[in-house]
């Protein structure tokens, strides 16, 4: 990390596009890639046609992380796009904190929770807690999250708001983030590209220490435990304020908001 932070920003992603370059299928290098080393990364098409789409996503993801201010709070929701207790969580708690403290508030969802994958010899296919619907409703949101940028959270919280998640989609986006194509969206959830961020989103959520067990699942800075997963359902304001190292905000001398607990258990 500290490595890193003493490279130029250019230099040190293109090393490590490069570094993960070396450990990829060559083979995967398709011929309509035209793009100089430097561009694979540019773009999602670029990553794709280049085979190297994973590699990106993962050096995109480090490198993120770099433009933040360290003081701020990193939290991450592990959910379910159709999970009654998700939902309510990411609507009643989450996007109202976020948005009063997006200053100090950084949050990484990961639309995913206690669905289970398999490899078919071609692609990965995937099974819902809550049927064929959450899965649909997961892509979406996990494309959403690639391809909409800073207006993704708002889409998705329009979405989690709606009486039928899948349904409001195009909607939302209409609303939220007008200059993205719904046809974009379409084309992810149903290729290559969304099959791989979901399986990128099935990795990480695997690789949570301790395992998940229930949805929402809740990781502050990295680390999750019962106290801090409690503190984050009750009262998820005043957690973020009294961890943030700098001049709190504004926004935290607001009144706590009322707690809200509900959970879809992995069986």
């Amino acid at each position: 990390m500290r490595l890193w932070k003493a490279l130029d920003m250019q230099t040190g992603f293109l090393l490590l596009v490069l570094t993960l370059w070396s450990s990829a299928d060559v083979g995967q290098c398709v011929s309509s890639c035209t793009a100089a080393p430097s561009q694979w990364c540019s773009s999602v098409d670029s990553a794709v046609q280049c085979g190297v789409l994973k590699q990106c996503l993962e050096a995109n993801f480090t490198r993120s992380h770099y433009h933040q201010d360290d003081r701020s709070v990193q939290l991450e929701l592990y959910y379910e796009s159709l999970c009654p207790g998700c939902r309510g969580f990411l609507t009643q708690m989450l996007f109202p904190t976020w948005t009063m403290l997006q200053d100090i508030l950084s949050v990484t969802l990961v639309p995913y929770g206690n669905a289970k994958e398999r490899f078919d010899g071609k692609k990965y296919v995937f099974t819902c807690q809550h049927g064929e619907e959450e899965c649909l409703g997961n892509m979406i949101e996990t494309c959403l999250l690639t391809l909409a940028g800073s207006s993704a959270f708002q889409v998705i919280y329009c979405m989690e708001s709606s009486t039928d998640v899948i349904k409001s989609a195009e909607a939302c986006l209409n609303l939220y983030q007008p200059t993205l194509k719904w046809a974009s969206v379409v084309s992810c959830v149903d290729g290559d590209m969304g099959n791989k961020l979901m399986h990128l989103n099935a990795l990480k959520t695997g690789a949570l220490k301790p395992a998940h067990n229930y949805v929402p699942w809740v990781t502050i800075n990295g680390e999750h435990t019962d106290v801090l997963q409690n503190k984050a359902m009750n009262a998820l304001l005043p957690l973020v304020c009294s961890l943030y190292q700098g001049p709190k905000p504004d926004a935290c001398g607001s009144s706590q908001r009322k707690p809200y607990r509900s959970y879809c258990h992995n069986d």
